[in-house]
């Protein structure tokens, strides 16, 4: 029987963390759950970094070091080898954002492509995760999604997007490293989907390689689930799906009334947690030709995991079944449920500090969006503190 209190170990969530890593998490969630300051924070953050104020120092030991794994993916080895000893693994994700060149496109898929290897034959690091408009550009997604003619020259241009891709994916074949592809707007995703759909049929013959990412704040993505899995019994190949509520909603929305289509949004949080809660129960009982990464910091969405895992005979450790969390947030999820010798992993962001700012303000924003998420992980470091006797 799964313990209903299971996320409430702080000892163990909190393990890691050196008492003044504790006093500066509770500081960082304080602020963070201030609108106000976030906005203010943000502007001010940008204005200094674009000035060439020396504030890269300050960023470094504050916000970096607890939602980053550090500059290289060197930097991130000893917190790697920390969380590992937890029996928690790692993703490591380079989170420069925002490029348009194809020089800046053959980059990320260099840089995507040595990580990889990086990942190979490290037992710590069984995944790597992707972007798609990293390696191509968003108009070119967009164009292919809304079935617009190209051009030669965007023709050409959508080909080597399609060869940057699959390149990765050969590579994450070959290392035997499992590939998250992450999901982004709507407008641009059918021809995302369809091309991972590609890459599944080329390499989850055997195993799962390749994930796609199911948002499921949109309300037609478990037909997309159903429909993909049809044509994976069809055509003998192992779907891997990695599942999160979504990112986009208000841009979604707002895209949908000014373009006047339907929006593709659930109608309310109710809705996208059903929505969230069937696709995954549709996963667990089809996971012969599944695999399951639960990407949530919904606390309720994985114990109902947990319980249908018990429910339907699932190992705690079937290899077809993770759990992710972001590093810096929801430790109370990944550490307890890797103390019950469940699969767990933590996604670590790394680059320059300048660099992965618009990462971590997007973070930052997103959790002041979120105030329930905000004032559970204030409650539990507020608990830890007490326990150490810190207050």
């Amino acid at each position: 029987m799964v313990a209903e209190n299971i996320f409430e170990n702080t000892q163990n969530a909190f393990a890691l963390k050196t008492d003044s890593e504790l006093e500066r998490a509770y500081f960082l969630f304080k602020l963070i759950g201030n609108e106000p300051l976030v906005k203010i924070g943000t502007a001010v953050t940008n204005f200094a970094l674009k000035a060439h104020l020396p504030v890269e120092g300050l960023i470094r030991a504050t916000v970096f070091d607890h939602f980053c794994g550090g500059v290289t993916e060197s930097d991130c080895l000893p917190k790697i080898d920390k969380m590992y000893r937890k029996g928690i693994q790692a993703i490591l994700d380079y989170s420069v954002e925002g490029k348009e060149s194809d020089e800046d496109f053959d980059a990320a898929m260099k840089k995507k492509v040595s990580l990889i290897e990086f990942a190979n034959n490290k037992d710590e690091i069984p995944f790597a995760v992707m972007k798609p408009t990293a390696l191509g550009r968003f108009a070119i997604w967009q164009k292919i999604t809304e079935k617009k003619a190209l051009s030669a020259d965007e023709q050409s241009e959508w080909n080597r997007t399609k060869e940057r891709i699959n390149t990765i994916c050969k590579a994450a074949h070959d290392a035997n490293v499992g590939l998250l592809i992450d999901a982004e707007e709507s407008w641009m995703q059918d021809a995302s989907d369809d091309l991972v759909e590609e890459m599944m049929r080329l390499y989850n013959k055997k195993s799962c390689i390749i994930y796609n990412t199911l948002q499921c704040y949109r309300w037609d993505r478990l037909d997309y689930l159903k429909a993909l899995h049809i044509k994976g019994k069809e055509e003998g190949f192992i779907v891997g799906m990695k599942i999160v509520r979504g990112a986009y909603m208000e841009k979604e929305n707002d895209r949908a009334e000014e373009h006047g289509y339907p929006t593709p949004i659930c109608k309310d949080k109710a809705t996208t947690d059903e929505n969230y809660n069937v696709c995954m129960r549709y996963i667990l009982d089809h996971l012969d030709d599944i695999a399951l990464f639960v990407g949530t910091h919904n606390e309720a969405s994985t114990y109902l995991c947990l319980q249908l895992m018990e429910e339907l005979g699932v190992e705690k450790d079937n290899d077809n079944v993770w759990f992710g969390q972001l590093y810096g947030m929801s430790d109370q999820i990944t550490y307890n449920l890797a103390e019950e010798g469940y699969n767990t992993i933590k996604l670590i962001p790394f680059g320059p500090v300048k660099e992965v700012m618009p990462y971590l303000i997007r973070r930052a924003e997103e959790n002041t969006s979120v105030a329930g998420q905000t004032n559970r992980e204030l409650d539990l470091l507020k608990k830890e503190r007490a326990r150490r006797k810190l207050d």
